[in-house]
């Protein structure tokens, strides 16, 4: 696979590029690395619903009871359900299982630290020099000292307890239409909008294995859209597949993104005094009517590279409490350390119940600039040289001159995927559109 983590852990086809073998080995060297030999160490495990977890979590675990480690072993859970165990029970570390958006043939492992905070990029290359020189680590226990497996049974009511615990608020009268995605979340999101008193209406909450993120979640919010105008609901969540990301949909069927989230929750936390350093973070794909809006409202935004953990990170440097992504990824750090996105959903649909305003009048607060994204299709190898190529940086300097003020070229290589990522934004909506279509396919052939 070459270099092994990529922006959020490691991920491949499962059982091709993701193997047992080398879920065996990020499990033993991760296990090592993190507990440094301590005593009665423990890490926690869990997974989202896709088919190859089962055998990726059997390996996974063996190699870290291989060093002496105990595991503690949750099941299916949200990616940021492990990180508030990983807290809650005192672990060393935390591992999830999950390949997010992604389809179902992939899967990916992810490590959280005691803190439960993603790893550095230092940890992860000392974990990835062990596995990929294919050293041998000086750790071999036998009898009683080979790690156990212990099933948490209470993992998820304690991340529901957790989840109820981060709002003050009756949804009682609120009509909810959600969209599970066959996911991490199936279960616990509409359980906790329950007890909340919410009336929940639910749909793609039926996981089989090969149907998480297949025409559901929130990379295809069409289907969160319709049920919403289908039931009359007050608002529409969505989850992805490991439910660390949500996109909502206010009563008019209309998306809200991760931008529009946090312009809402941005400034209801100002007007309570609890917006930290009266700054919210956001990334370089963050929409320019973001910046708009809140500047507006008097609060400072800061911009980082396209990836949460780099969100997280200014955030900790800082002391911010809110930062995220246009995607759905939205960090409130006063209650979880990695994006969350039952915990957003419920922060943003109290922000609707205790203003009584209806979704659609809140997500006004921003408008937003026309941008397109399209994907071009270059392989791994390749897909961080589009700036060597004379020809695609000298069209980049003519679009950039062109757009002049109005708008920006934004050029990024996928993290996980062997795609070029081209956004371009702008005033006019066809216009940038051919620009980025007409950029995407240079791109393409340029580096194919």
């Amino acid at each position: 696979m070459g270099r092994l983590f990529g922006t959020d852990g490691v991920r491949g086809v499962a059982n091709k590029e993701l193997t047992p073998e080398l879920a065996f080995k990020l499990g033993r060297i991760g296990a090592y690395i993190l507990t440094k030999g301590k005593k009665d160490a423990k890490i926690v495990v869990g997974m989202d619903t896709r088919i190859s977890g089962d055998m990726l979590e059997a390996a996974l675990i063996s190699g870290i009871c291989s060093v002496g480690v105990d595991v503690l072993s949750v099941g299916i859970i949200p990616t940021p359900g492990v990180a508030y165990l990983t807290r809650e029970y005192n672990a060393d570390a935390g591992v999830v299982i999950s390949a997010s958006h992604n389809p179902v043939e992939y899967n990916g492992i992810k490590f959280f630290n005691s803190k439960g905070y993603k790893l550095n990029d230092e940890v992860e290359r000392d974990i990835e020099e062990i596995i990929l020189n294919n050293s041998e680590i000086p750790v071999r226990p036998i009898g009683e000292n080979v790690g156990r497996v212990k099933r948490l049974e209470d993992g998820q009511r304690k991340y529901i307890d957790f989840l109820k615990s981060t709002v003050d608020v009756d949804l009682k009268g609120l009509k909810i239409a959600m969209d599970c995605g066959n996911g991490a979340a199936y279960k616990i999101a509409p359980t906790v909008f329950e007890e909340l008193g919410a009336e929940v209406v639910v749909i793609h909450n039926m996981p089989n294995g090969v149907n998480i993120n297949v025409d559901c979640g929130s990379t295809n919010p069409n289907q969160v859209q319709k049920l919403v105008l289908e039931t009359g609901a007050d608002i529409g969540l969505s989850f992805d597949g490991d439910a660390d990301r949500l996109i909502a949909v206010d009563e008019e069927g209309k998306i809200v993104d991760g931008d529009h989230i946090m312009a809402i929750c941005g400034i209801a936390l100002k007007e309570r005094n609890k917006l930290k350093g009266n700054t919210v973070v956001a990334t370089v794909m963050s929409n320019m009517g973001l910046d708009i809006c809140l500047k507006e409202k008097g609060i400072e935004i800061v911009k980082t590279k396209v990836g949460d953990r780099y969100v997280i990170e200014e955030m900790l440097s800082k002391d911010y409490s809110l930062g995220g992504e246009q995607s759905g990824h939205i960090i409130f750090l006063d209650y979880n350390t990695t994006g969350d996105g039952v915990l957003t959903a419920l922060q943003l649909t109290s922000v609707v119940k205790n203003k009584g305003k209806k979704l659609s009048k809140l997500a006004k607060t921003m408008t937003t600039l026309p941008q397109v994204l399209i994907n071009a299709k270059v392989p791994n190898d390749k897909k961080k040289k589009y700036l060597e190529d004379e020809i695609i940086r000298n069209e980049i300097e003519k679009i950039e001159k062109g757009l002049k003020d109005t708008g920006r070229v934004l050029i990024r290589p996928s993290g996980t995927e062997p795609l070029v990522r081209v956004m371009i934004e702008g005033k006019n909506e066809d216009e940038i559109k051919k620009m980025a279509e007409e950029l995407a396919n240079l791109i393409e052939e340029r580096l194919n």
